[in-house]
């Protein structure tokens, strides 16, 4: 967290006692730093479609050239990235649920 952050969130203390122009001018401040973060955000948008594209053309031309899309380390990868993200979700019996809503 920045300064700035931590202006703005004093700011919202005690509203009952700022004035109308105080209100404003914490309104304008932080409308001015969403403009700013909502830029950046499309920014890095644009930046992202640009490298997804160009991801996309080169497995384009692997395709064409009779190459695969697929390798045998990509799958090993996946199924790294899966039995990981399996080992963190807690096993639930989904069943058990359903059979008390039988009708």
């Amino acid at each position: 967290m920045n300064e700035h952050d931590s202006i703005s969130d004093d700011a919202l203390l005690n509203l009952e006692e700022k004035s109308n122009e105080e209100l404003r001018m914490i309104i304008d401040e932080l409308g001015a730093e969403e403009q700013r973060i909502s830029y950046r955000r499309r920014v890095l948008h644009g930046k992202l479609d640009i490298l997804r594209a160009e991801m996309v053309r080169r497995m384009h031309d692997k395709c064409e050239a009779g190459g695969d899309i697929i390798s045998g380390c990509d799958v090993d990868r996946l199924i790294g990235i899966l039995s990981n993200e399996l080992r963190s979700v807690p096993r639930v019996d989904v069943t058990a649920s359903l059979e008390g809503n039988e009708s």
